[in-house]
């Protein structure tokens, strides 16, 4: 009780000048990460005119990023641990800054595929060392949470802003997407070699888990491939199956790794936190309902009501609230009432905002999809934070990159499985129709993973509010 209490007091005092100044360091780098990904997605078009790139290539351009960013998270979240966070937030960041470079000057679709992946893989390190040194570089209660709360609505922020640069940058030259990030990833790595200090000493001598690294990218890759697949159901649906029992088998295999391992990518002691198994399974829930969500909108306003790009990003944008509203409203509301209770009500609010979209008219005026978008930035007001924060919180320090490796997979990974469930239900109902109608009922009926992933998510988190009634239950004992 005597710790709790002064951890919390010690919490409570303000930020000191050179801790604000690391933590708009270590906000800058998230808030890169996020503009990077938007950018990206509206350059697309200009991208493929310019480079002739079919199809299949112009697609892998994106899903190369998120194959490197989800293989390679609990790898960097372990790295953070053995290394150091500092070393690897630094190094991470320099391999980001030569990548992104060369994704400016690409010539050939190899280029891209190559510099995206490398620079997903670079994320994918950097983002778990930068929060375990929001973890580490502020104190456990209402100081750290305020600090993580502000620096994961940056990342939401710079995804909201990156919908409106990317527009604007594609339109004066696509490669400007990609050297844009390069000079403020440069003004980042000049501050924070001045300012972010790392508590370990020094890199113990510990071994990577490679074997478990590749088993669990390859698990993921292929489950979410399976997904994809389902679209066409009745095609090939032994060959679907068996990519699924590939999967099953890996994820078996990765198990069995960790278990025998003398050095486990992930220490499943890790997950007696009840918090920790809660928010990654929320993690996995809410970006899937988002990553489904944003799919079938952005079809819906483009394919449906003749909506451009541009307007579609600005549509989006309202979203974005939680940037402005996180800050201020979530440490109170989590002061008051705990992770799980606010995390609740930002399912709520998320479920409710698709369940909205349900009724959606080929007629329809952005009067009509505005409270879905407001609701949706108020969930990610009240949720997103949250999840992280709880992800973390009373983790130990030596497993704070784990932890925060654990939580960004289940946020990429969710958004894999999201997207493509909502792609394949799509388009398994849509068939071989092409009329406006059916492809309103299509995407009517593919809203269902995103209503059915924010109530599950809820469910979730509410039998964690009965079943901990105080934070002793989210305490990690030792192993």
């Amino acid at each position: 009780m005597s710790t709790t209490l002064s951890s919390s007091e010690a919490g409570a005092a303000p930020m000191t000048p050179r801790a604000a100044a690391t933590l708009i360091v270590l906000c800058g780098a998230i808030f890169l990460e996020g503009i990077d990904v938007a950018m990206l997605n509206i350059a697309l078009p200009a991208i493929r005119a310019d480079l002739n790139l079919t199809t299949t290539t112009l697609s892998g351009v994106v899903s190369a990023y998120v194959l490197g960013y989800a293989g390679f998270m609990l790898l960097g979240g372990r790295a953070a641990d053995i290394f150091g966070k500092r070393r690897v937030f630094l190094s991470a960041l320099a391999v980001f800054i030569a990548f992104s470079g060369l994704g400016g000057l690409a010539t050939e679709g190899w280029m891209l595929l190559l510099a995206r992946f490398v620079t997903g893989a670079a994320s994918a390190f950097m983002t778990p060392a930068g929060l375990a040194l929001v973890a580490t570089n502020f104190p456990e209660g209402p100081q750290r949470n305020r600090a993580v709360t502000i620096y994961a609505s940056t990342a939401s922020a710079g995804f909201s802003l990156g919908l409106v640069l990317g527009g604007l940058l594609a339109a004066i030259d696509w490669r400007w997407v990609f050297f844009a990030p390069v000079i403020l990833a440069l003004l980042i790595f000049v501050a924070a070699i001045r300012l972010i200090a790392d508590r370990q000493s020094r890199a113990t001598r510990e071994r990577f888990d490679i074997p478990g690294a590749v088993t669990l990218t390859a698990a993921m890759l292929l489950a979410v491939h399976g997904v994809t697949r389902l679209e066409h159901p009745d095609q090939n649906l032994a060959w679907t199956l068996g990519i699924f029992g590939v999967s099953a088998a890996l994820w078996l295999a990765f198990f069995l790794i960790e278990r025998l391992s003398a050095a486990p990518l992930v220490r499943f002691g890790i997950f007696r936190s009840g918090s920790l198994v809660r928010s990654n399974l929320g993690a996995l829930l809410f970006a899937g309902s988002f990553f489904g969500f944003q799919f079938i909108a952005t079809l819906y306003l483009q394919e449906l009501l003749g909506w451009t790009p541009m307007q579609t990003s600005i549509a989006m944008l309202v979203i974005g609230i939680d940037a402005v509203v996180a800050p201020i409203l979530t440490p109170r509301l989590v002061d008051r009432f705990g992770n799980d209770r606010v995390i609740f009500a930002g399912f709520v609010l998320a479920a409710i905002s698709y369940a909205l979209l349900l009724r959606m008219e080929l007629d329809w005026t952005y009067a009509a999809i505005f409270p879905s978008m407001l609701l949706l930035g108020l969930a990610f007001s009240i949720a997103y934070s949250p999840l992280t924060i709880a992800a973390t919180d009373g983790i130990h320090e030596h497993e704070q990159g784990l932890a925060g490796g654990l939580v960004n997979t289940a946020f990429q990974f969710g958004a894999a499985l999201g997207l493509s469930g909502a792609s394949a239900i799509g388009a398994y109902v849509l068939g071989e129709a092409t009329s406006a109608e059916a492809r309103l009922v299509s995407l009517q009926t593919a809203l269902i993973v995103p209503v059915a992933a924010a109530v599950a998510g809820a469910l979730i988190t509410a039998m964690g509010i009965r079943r901990c009634r105080d934070l002793a239950c989210d305490r990690v004992m030792p192993s």
